[in-house]
């Protein structure tokens, strides 16, 4: 009984998914993730990309920590769950890629954050976005970035040319946290390039506003998924125990509906505005709670210090922030000259304090406070990134904030549709 009312629940909201409309050509996509690593919410992402892989022409799937314990192995894990369940995927979806196929295609990104100039050197994932972005085609490869952009820094720093031919959804937020330095190369440098900047919108995957009990994030779980084949019970055993988050999957849902081509348009992937300016705020001194900085800019600190006889771009201090996430602690480098620097992008509205301290002698601790605001790019600054006329970000309307996030109703809209539409491939696995 409990089945048919799922199934019947299916068949009667089925007429809202007209709302999803036809992808004019099968994309090209390459995956950059951190899966492994600090949010184990790449994994359900991951899950969703294997159970819809049909719908794209996959060239790669790379991993690309910038913090954390992210891996090629994990990426290979998931595979081996999907091959286990692809004899039952396929009695439903004809074109699912072969696990061997995947496999192939998985690649080692680089780990870590990169230095202050924003890329260090080559790394396997790198190497396979320039010669997945150099194939002849008539279609652009689309790169979804789920964690780190220091692959695709690397990769525009190897091979500059490419600019022309990828396209690229990065979910920011924490990862532009993560990725500050990596950011900025590509901000100072490819301005010219195609990106939708998600620094908030994505957050309306996992949100708790106007969302039916049964699809809520604690009880889609037990209604819709149950331990459906292997991928269903490795749903359970991570981390967040089969609650729904999942806040890179906007960036698959954007290529699955109408035309990618098009940001602006409304999509289960979320809709965006171009800007031409990303907040770039340089402070040479401590801030105090009177200085307000934008959420999700780059914020530079820069510090006078000893001169050392050291190479440029080496970390030589920490800078510690309190946070409402508690303590996290950030690298900073050195310029020449006595000049030291680091980057910081906060990624939600609050108060942060933060202590510089250093192990080189004559280098003074120092400390200092600012304020975090909600109103994203913000207003204009000299010091700004200035952009071309194809960088996309969260819409700035105030009806389409969900809580206190930018944007986030345009993704938070779909949920629903989405979730029903994925429920129908749980079914599939059973």
């Amino acid at each position: 009984m409990y089945k048919l009312i799922c199934l019947l629940s299916l068949g009667l909201l089925s007429f809202k998914l007209m709302a999803q409309r036809p992808v004019p050509v099968k994309p090209r996509v390459l995956i950059s993730t951190d899966i492994g690593g600090a949010d184990p919410d790449d994994n359900q992402s991951m899950a969703h990309l294997l159970m819809y892989n049909n719908l794209f022409k996959l060239e790669g799937l790379v991993s690309s920590p910038s913090y954390g314990n992210g891996s090629k192995a994990e990426i290979l894990r998931m595979i081996g769950l999907y091959e286990k369940d692809l004899p039952k995927l396929q009695q439903h979806i004809k074109d699912c890629a072969s696990p061997d196929e995947l496999r192939a295609i998985t690649k080692q990104g680089v780990h870590g954050a990169a230095p202050f100039r924003g890329y260090r050197k080559p790394s396997e994932g790198s190497d396979w976005i320039i010669r997945c972005a150099k194939k002849e085609s008539s279609q652009p490869l689309w790169v979804l970035v789920w964690g780190g952009l220091e692959d695709v820094a690397q990769a525009l720093h190897d091979a500059p040319e490419i600019r022309h031919k990828i396209r690229v959804y990065f979910i920011g937020g924490p990862n532009k946290k993560w990725s500050a330095n990596s950011y900025a190369y590509i901000a100072s440098n490819f301005p010219d390039l195609w990106l939708i900047e998600s620094n908030s919108s994505y957050y309306g995957f996992f949100s708790t506003n106007n969302v039916p009990d049964s699809l809520s994030s604690k009880n889609y779980y037990k209604n819709y998924i149950r331990e459906a084949g292997y991928l269903g019970k490795d749903y359970k055993n991570n981390h967040y125990q089969g609650r729904v988050k999942m806040g890179d999957t906007p960036s698959l849902l954007y290529m699955m509906d109408g035309d990618p081509q098009d940001p602006t348009r409304g999509n289960w992937g979320g809709s965006y505005e171009k800007f031409s300016s990303s907040p770039r705020i340089v402070f040479n001194r401590n801030t105090t709670i009177a200085d307000t900085l934008t959420v999700y800019s780059i914020v530079e600190f820069h510090f006078k210090g000893p001169l050392l006889n050291i190479p440029s771009d080496s970390v030589c201090f920490t800078m510690t922030v309190q946070a409402e996430i508690g303590e996290q602690k950030w690298d900073g480098y050195y310029l020449g000259k006595g000049d030291y620097v680091i980057r910081y992008s906060p990624k939600r509205t609050e108060t942060l304090t933060y202590k510089v301290t250093s192990q080189i002698p004559g280098f003074r601790e120092q400390s200092g406070m600012f304020v975090v605001d909600n109103i994203w790019p913000g207003k204009a600054r000299a010091t700004n990134y200035r952009l071309g006329k194809n960088w996309y970000t969260d819409r700035k309307d105030p009806q389409l904030f969900d809580g206190i996030w930018q944007g986030g109703e345009t993704v938070r809209k779909w949920r629903s549709e989405v979730l029903l539409d994925w429920a129908k491939r749980w079914e599939y696995l059973r």
